[in-house]
């Protein structure tokens, strides 16, 4: 059985004067454990809406999502959503190390070893010495850093990220990609994730789930079939990478049209 299921989910909005706009139409897709799945597609196809969707947030119109074989109603204790914009999730008021103890206390664990776990987490990426310093004397991409070791210390079961790297420089983003394979790889934690990179998409994941424009839709579901560890260079210049890389492309494109 699949850790997390979405099966024929709808989602419609009501506009203004009583029309609705169709957003998702019966997506199904299926997240094993432990796996690191992507979805891509064309711009406002709706990929975040199916995030908010499955991390509880907002309720679908039809169809259902089930973690663990149980209907998703509600927010789940397992389950925590990154944004893109980690500058407005981030506390202002608490230091890097206040920030991911939040993760922990959030689980009822203040203790010695809860801090000890949360400063592991921050030297694992790659912010030790930062401890104590603020989100806003941060880096985009520290800040970033932090929401992720706060996600990590919560230690959910199915992890929702929505395109997390978008906004910090191109750098920036390849060392992220990399820090959070190599928890991934640590962690096994199941990965849900949002990218408009088509690149990174398969540079990350197991599998990829093409989406359709609006109203949003599976119409590939890719296995990426790259050995692991990956190489930021290696990786990328195999002809298989490259293949993917097109195959990809002309499905979103063709779906645009």
């Amino acid at each position: 059985m699949s850790l997390l299921e979405v099966e024929r989910l709808t989602k419609s909005y009501r506009q203004m004067g009583g029309e609705s706009t169709l957003a998702i139409q019966e997506v199904s897709l299926e997240v094993a454990e432990a796996e690191f799945v992507s979805l891509v597609g064309p711009s406002g196809c709706g990929k975040t809406t199916l995030l908010m969707c499955i991390a509880g947030l907002i309720s679908a119109s039809s169809g259902r999502i089930l973690i663990k074989g149980l209907e998703v109603n509600g927010p789940p204790a397992n389950l925590v959503l990154i944004f893109q914009e980690y500058n407005k999730s981030l506390f202002a008021w608490r230091s890097v190390l206040g920030n991911v103890l939040f993760g922990l206390e959030a689980k009822g664990r203040v203790s010695r070893d809860a801090e000890e776990k949360a400063r592991h987490l921050i030297s694992l990426l790659g912010l030790k010495g930062f401890e104590r310093h603020y989100p806003w004397e941060l880096s985009g991409g520290m800040q970033q850093r932090v929401a992720i070791a706060r996600a990590l210390a919560y230690e959910p079961e199915v992890l929702l990220m929505d395109e997390p790297f978008g906004s910090v420089d191109a750098l920036t983003r390849l060392e992220l990609e990399d820090i959070l394979l190599k928890l991934w790889g640590e962690l096994r934690t199941t990965i849900l994730f949002i990218t408009h990179d088509i690149e990174e998409a398969i540079y990350l994941s197991d599998k990829i789930c093409v989406l359709s424009r609006r109203p949003s839709r599976v119409i590939e579901r890719i296995d990426v079939d790259l050995t692991r560890p990956r190489n930021q260079l290696a990786t990328r210049s195999e002809g298989k990478f490259l293949q993917l890389r097109n195959e990809i492309y002309k499905q979103i494109s063709g779906s645009d049209r």
